[in-house]
């Protein structure tokens, strides 16, 4: 499959509606949270009515790339009773999506067990998932990427390192990889331990098959760094997109905030401050961007995008 490249975005979060100029910014893309704006499974219609009139004119504007937290795609439900077929797959056909990103982790209809549950990295799982990924990539009819996840702990049973198994994920699938770098700081940060090492991950994924990249910043809090997006971009994770940049060709680089109020120095900033500092970091991205492989490389509409 082919996908675009459009260059540097903002995730749609449901924490930023209602204060964040979305439609003042000349973004290159944005990437749309279907967890966010979608109907509950046992309720009517496919999109939540708080988002519906916001997501149009934004779909209208920039070009549309698709993110599904909670679709259930990796866990034991039959896959065409998740989220991800009910309320995702047609999600994305109605707002021609370039492609979408999903999370590698456990996750059931109760949305429970999310962000605890990492995959567990294991051949099993890996031909497992790979089964559903291939399955679900046909009925998107678009490129699906998996995100590599924050996790705290390594699911019980796995055998093999985690870049190991998304490479044979990938491979068995003919799925793609979004690469969440600020993931990966995380797991380094909180695994040192135990071996676990960024520049062994970045050598052993396939990096011609990172479609997507995310890039966000977290805080420790009692003794573990934590991926909560209520930050600036960590200055570590910029060095990180700089080397990624230079040995792949991602379609975008998307950045990721989930609250009104940032901490920056230890400090909470005002709503006008958070929107500053959210700015000077798509700016900081673009930059990187442009280094990489030229400001023409950039689309910032849906018309030239297409």
């Amino acid at each position: 499959m082919s996908f675009p490249r459009l260059g540097v975005g903002l995730q749609f979060n449901p924490e930023l509606i209602g204060w964040f100029p979305f439609l003042d910014q000349s973004f290159d893309a944005v990437e749309l949270l279907f967890d966010s704006v979608m109907s509950p499974l046992d309720g009517p219609g496919l999109m939540s009515s708080r988002a519906a009139d916001l997501v149009r004119d934004i779909a209208d504007k920039y070009p549309l790339l698709g993110h599904s937290n909670y679709g259930g795609d990796f866990g034991f439900d039959d896959l065409m009773s998740t989220a991800a077929v009910q309320r995702h797959v047609p999600l994305s056909k109605k707002f021609n999506v370039s492609w979408v990103a999903n999370h590698c982790f456990y996750c059931d209809g109760s949305w429970s067990d999310v962000w605890s549950s990492p995959l567990q990295f294991s051949r099993a799982e890996a031909a497992r998932v790979a089964t559903r990924a291939r399955a679900l990539q046909d009925l998107y009819g678009v490129p699906l990427a998996h995100e590599n996840a924050a996790y705290y702990r390594t699911c019980p049973g796995s055998d093999i390192p985690e870049e190991e198994f998304l490479a044979r994920t990938l491979e068995q699938s003919g799925t793609y990889l979004h690469l969440d770098l600020h993931n990966l700081y995380a797991n380094a940060l909180n695994h040192s331990a135990s071996g676990y090492c960024i520049q062994r991950f970045l050598g052993t994924i396939p990096l011609d098959r990172v479609i997507s990249i995310h890039m966000a910043g977290g805080r420790w809090i009692d003794g573990q760094y934590h991926d909560l997006h209520d930050t600036q971009v960590a200055e570590a994770v910029w060095d990180l997109l700089d080397d990624v940049l230079s040995r792949a060709r991602p379609g975008a680089v998307i950045l990721e905030y989930e609250t009104q109020s940032l901490h920056c120095d230890g400090e909470l900033a005002d709503t006008q401050r958070t929107t500053d500092l959210i700015l000077s970091d798509i700016e900081r991205g673009r930059k990187a961007w442009d280094r990489a492989y030229g400001p023409a490389s950039r689309r910032t509409t849906r018309s030239e995008a297409a």
